[in-house]
């Protein structure tokens, strides 16, 4: 996802999102499990849904 973002909030939002994808599974009742791919995967997913909602919040002005 592009963005313009400085290496610090994109590590913060790594961080966040990797908690967030986990506690999304979690309502879902679906386990992420011990594998360390799974997580990766759970991780991503969430970094890149918050980033999402990110970028739909400080959406500048006059951009479509």
């Amino acid at each position: 996802m592009k963005r313009d973002h400085s290496i610090f909030v994109n590590i913060i939002v790594g961080i966040i999102g990797g908690i967030l994808g986990g506690w999304i599974l979690q309502l879902f009742g679906i386990g992420t499990g011990s594998g360390w791919f799974v997580t990766l995967i759970t991780a991503v997913v969430g970094a890149c849904l918050l980033l999402w909602i990110v970028g739909l919040v400080t959406k500048p002005k006059g951009r479509v």
